[in-house]
């Protein structure tokens, strides 16, 4: 058995359900011990994708490699590849112990390994003594990493993950995130994770990538697609966002600059590629970029309409003369002004990103 982390690439892969193009020609690279994240609406792709690679589908074309080896026609028990389930797929009968023993006795180790192996991995994922336990008798977040032993415990040279935090509740889902996190990099196992769950992808990844209608709009680091998105889609999917919509009046290198008509403004700012003059496009603006004071004439006229606690943090909203909203955040112990209140608002040109509104639809090829 291959202990090691291997790469994993998908080349030219299609997929279709009948008439619907459930992936359109898709290339993806995930290096050897990288954690990459698959993030998107649903019917967007990524589950198909995570699929063909754990071998429950065929794709229609292209190529699935794991290291050098073409693995696309192998059946899903020779891959040497990890499945936690969004269901976690326990075996209720069994106990905590021969739930993640189960790999190891389909693949013929001798009992010593077995027994060793397994009490590792449940030490590792901070279950050990749970062993004689049965599956009814664990929490959520308990089954959930007596999935992730039982993928583990095989050392796969990939480990694929389904949405396996769905089922949690918000608090224990963000201890767990870490928890994988943590072991992520203790281990350096090859993972290819699917999630719908922004802050998840933000959190756990080393790379992310966006997906709609089949393809994948953009792949990067979390900062990259936070702070660079390619279009406007990827950037009001991951993170708050606040998208003034216009005409580009000028763009040349790196900068750009829009009229928003309805607010008679203009908005320039660093640029996406894919921008021409006269052409429609967004200024994103992040809400923690956002300021605003009620002493000037300078910036632009909004109204506030709510201001919502979040601990830490206050959500503010406001609302523009053409109606839009317009978000800001800040420390809560910063001082709002009461509702209603005319103020103006404020960022740094730097802070700005002159978007299209969208460059999805094309057949082409997506390498990443």
């Amino acid at each position: 058995m291959d202990a090691e982390p291997r790469p994993l690439s998908f080349r030219k892969v299609t997929k279709s359900f009948g008439t619907v193009r459930a992936l359109k020609p898709v290339s993806l690279q995930v290096d050897s011990g990288e954690f990459v994240t698959l993030l998107g609406p649903s019917g967007s792709g990524k589950t198909t994708l995570l699929n063909i690679a754990a071998g429950f589908l065929p794709s229609d074309s292209g190529a699935l490699f794991i290291g050098d080896i073409n693995v696309t026609e192998l059946p899903a028990r020779k891959r040497n590849i990890g499945m936690v389930f969004q269901s976690y797929a326990l075996f209720p009968h069994l106990s905590v112990f021969e739930n993640v023993a189960y790999g190891l006795r389909v693949r013929g180790l001798p009992r010593a390994d077995i027994s060793r192996r397994v009490t590792e991995t449940l030490l590792m994922v901070q279950l050990d003594g749970y062993g004689p336990r049965r599956i009814g008798q664990l929490s959520g977040g308990q089954q959930q990493r007596v999935a992730l032993a039982r993928a583990m415990v095989i050392e796969p040279a990939v480990l694929l993950m389904d949405e396996p935090l769905g089922a949690l509740d918000r608090q224990l889902r963000k201890h767990v995130q870490l928890e994988i996190r943590r072991l992520h990099r203790k281990l350096g196992r090859t993972t290819l994770y699917v999630t719908h769950d922004q802050e998840e992808a933000l959190v756990m990844s080393d790379r992310i990538g966006v997906m709609r209608d089949g393809r994948i709009e953009q792949i990067g680091t979390p900062d990259d697609l936070y702070r660079r998105p390619v279009n406007a889609f990827v950037a009001s999917f991951l993170g708050e966002s606040n998208l003034l919509r216009g005409r580009v009046v000028q763009c040349g290198g790196t900068e750009a600059s829009i009229t928003v008509q309805e607010l008679s403004v203009d908005v320039a700012g660093p640029c996406a590629l894919g921008l021409s003059v006269g052409g429609e496009a967004a200024a994103l603006i992040r809400p923690e970029a956002v300021t605003f004071d009620v002493e000037t004439d300078v910036g632009l006229p909004a109204r506030v309409v709510e201001v919502v606690y979040l601990g830490e943090l206050l959500a503010v909203r406001f609302t523009l003369s053409s109606g839009q909203d317009f978000w800001c955040r800040c420390f809560s112990h910063a001082q709002v002004p009461a509702e209603n209140r005319e103020v103006r608002l404020r960022w740094r040109t730097e802070d700005v990103r002159i978007l299209p509104l969208d460059m999805a639809g094309s057949e082409g090829d997506v390498t990443c």
